[in-house]
């Protein structure tokens, strides 16, 4: 079996489809290769693709506060996208791309081997679910994926545009946080 530092090599190699033509870099994702919580977006954005890390923009901002709201330490996890090269524009991956850069995120995924993922948006939790449902019934209740507790929510970008899902969204961020065993610095210990 690969190790992460392997995939990402690998990774940032890749030439497979199209998106890889209009990316400045291939961003395969960072953290901890041993976490026990992966989190998983769409791709990376125009930010990500300059800087070569995921979730660094406006986005990746926001979730930052989501994980230091939810106790979880960034150092702790890994974060990865479904596709590693930025679609033109900011689209959503087309499928063919998905199904090009998705055994990427299967190789991540089966060298990290987390106890939990969240999927942020609705590509990621059909990509890594393999199913074709709205984020509306995936989200709210766990999944899985293998031997592995999915959980999927909206992605920070969503609640950028839209804050009234940042309720719905700290609400599955809680059953992150029950499965996971980190508690809020913000709520009131009684």
């Amino acid at each position: 079996m690969l190790t992460i530092a392997e995939i990402t090599k690998n990774a940032k190699e890749c030439h497979l489809c199209r998106l890889r033509e209009g990316a400045k870099q291939v961003v395969p994702g960072e953290g901890n290769p041993e976490a026990r919580l992966m989190l998983i977006g769409e791709g990376p954005g125009q930010e990500e693709d300059e800087k070569g890390l995921p979730f660094v923009g406006s986005a990746g901002q926001l979730l930052d506060k989501i994980l230091l709201a939810s106790g979880i330490n960034k150092d702790e996890i890994y974060i990865a996208n479904v596709v590693k090269c930025r679609p033109p524009r900011n689209r959503t991956p087309e499928a063919d791309e998905i199904a090009t850069c998705k055994p990427w995120l299967d190789l991540q995924i089966a060298a990290i081997r987390p106890d939990l993922i969240v999927c942020l948006g609705l590509t990621a939790a059909r990509a890594v679910l393999e199913v074709n449902d709205s984020l509306q019934n995936l989200r709210g209740k766990w999944h899985t994926f293998g031997e592995i507790k999915v959980l999927c929510t909206y992605h920070p970008a969503a609640l950028l545009r839209n804050p009234k899902l940042k309720v719905p969204t700290w609400s599955d961020f809680k059953m992150v946080m029950k499965e996971y065993g980190s508690t809020s610095p913000f709520e009131r210990i009684e």
